[in-house]
């Protein structure tokens, strides 16, 4: 059967972009190599060699590698609006396609097999040197999950083969296989007097299936791939898809539950997904959190869980270097003088809050994430909802999560002052736990195991 193909949107939007073409490139019967730069040219895309010499131009201009030829973007965004946004240099194989995009921009999309995609993937989420169980859970997570999205989008092109119905597909077990996951973007509000409650789930993108950031997968290129274990994980799994119910799963991951994993419907739509539900990130089970004086238990605990973890050899073969910036994922706190507070909220909401009085938790899940969060001040007051756009209104660029509790020191006069947040966990919390999945790597579990752990219920079918 004929392994899928996907084009993943690399630079989107950008008013230029420079690259190089390792080894040879061909567009119709020309070929190039070296250095070049896509720039807008009157609704079309002009191609210029080192040089500055305008080689090709048009709406779509197609590249096709040659033998084992490669491409090289300069300044690739990522972490787009997160707490570790950054530009790189990145390297990929497979196809170029640069397309003219509205305002006079230019967009560059790689297309190549979904398995050689989801080795970047893995490799670019996580550290290629990861127990290669913990991989091998990963790439099936992955893999799931990219193909049940494009599912939900209507692209069955690419899915037509992954997905179909086989009367014949029986579980893979380990003697079969060899055994022994972001925040989103497109925008779901919900608006009822005094509330604001909103979602995000991935946007659908309209010139490719996928964007290289956080909002879909992360996809930085063959580097880390090259430098670890993650195309063999994924060769080691090829085909192999998580289902449930004769569906495959959308497996999603975090990167650490803090103890606790969380119910979809605090982060998304309100509806029961079984196999994305809550779970302990350990053999054994911890009670979920019910009250406010569950939470601050919680919070304020370390409970004995598999994402906590301070090992800094383990962390170092997880995590890639910049994730490894952020060391407080397990328990961390942020504080805020009142001011400073509302200057953020009032630019994150686009509501004057006046005097802020009150940030007080109203409905949390059972991992502590809390999902509607009153805030009140002399000139308003607003519940809002859920899990991520907490997390935003409540920093410049986004809180580690929603589990958190909230600790006010008020004046003499019962003005609040400062505000210190004390949370849990780094992510939304559902599905996978890449962190508490590592670890159970190390200490021996089999890929199959680990996926069964964090999505209850489901199975292991091989589909090409």
């Amino acid at each position: 059967m004929e392994e899928p193909k996907i084009r993943v949107g690399i630079c989107d939007g950008y008013p230029e972009i420079r690259g190089r073409f390792n080894g040879r490139y061909r567009s119709g019967g020309m070929s190039l190599e070296g250095d070049f730069s896509a720039h807008p040219a009157d609704g079309a895309v002009a191609l210029r060699d080192a040089f500055g010499r305008e080689i090709l131009r048009g709406p779509e201009i197609r590249l096709a590698a040659e033998r084992e030829a490669t491409f090289t973007l300069q300044g690739v965004t990522i972490g787009v609006r997160f707490h570790w946004e950054r530009r790189e240099e990145q390297t990929f194989t497979g196809e170029l396609t640069f397309l003219a995009t509205g305002g006079g921009k230019v967009t560059a999309i790689n297309g190549l097999p979904v398995e050689a995609y989801l080795a970047s993937v893995v490799s670019s989420e996580m550290s290629g040197e990861a127990p290669f169980e913990f991989l091998k859970a990963h790439a099936i997570a992955s893999r799931s999950w990219l193909v049940a999205m494009l599912r939900r989008s209507g692209r069955e092109s690419l899915i037509r083969h992954a997905g179909a119905d086989h009367a014949q597909a029986a579980e893979v077990t380990a003697d079969q296989t060899g055994f022994a996951g972001r925040e989103y973007a497109a925008e779901r509000t919900l608006r009822r007097a005094g509330e604001i409650i909103r979602w995000y789930d991935r946007e659908d993108h309209e010139l490719f299936d996928v964007c290289a950031d956080d909002h879909c997968q992360r996809y930085q290129g063959i580097t880390g791939r090259a430098a670890g274990q993650a195309a063999e994980a994924v060769r080691a799994t090829r085909g192999v898809f998580l289902l449930r119910d004769g569906e495959i799963c959308d497996a999603r991951y975090h990167k650490a539950c803090g103890g606790l994993t969380e119910d979809y419907a605090t982060c998304w739509e309100e509806k029961t997904v079984p196999y994305l539900s809550h779970v302990s990130d350990a053999a054994a089970p911890h009670a979920p959190v019910r009250t406010e004086a569950d939470a601050e238990r919680w919070v304020l605990c370390c409970p004995d869980v598999y994402c906590h973890t301070n090992d800094p050899d383990l962390l170092k073969k997880i995590l890639p270097a910049f994730d490894r910036e952020t060391a407080d994922f397990f328990r961390w706190q942020v504080g805020y003088a009142r001011e400073e507070l509302e200057g953020i909220l009032r630019a994150k909401s686009g509501i004057d809050f006046g005097v802020l009085q009150n940030i007080k938790p109203l409905e949390r899940g059972p991992s502590g994430r809390i999902r509607r969060l009153g805030v009140e001040g002399s000139k308003a007051a607003v519940v809002v909802g859920k899990e991520l756009e907490i997390r935003r209104w409540l920093s410049p660029s986004h809180l580690m999560s929603s589990a958190f509790i909230v600790s006010t020191e008020r004046n003499a006069s019962g003005v609040p002052s400062r505000f210190t947040l004390y949370g849990a966990g780094w992510g939304h919390g559902v599905g996978l736990c890449q962190i508490g999945a590592a670890v159970m790597a190390k200490r021996g579990c089999g890929a199959e195991e680990i996926l069964r752990h964090y999505f209850q219920g489901a199975t292991l079918v091989k589909r090409y």
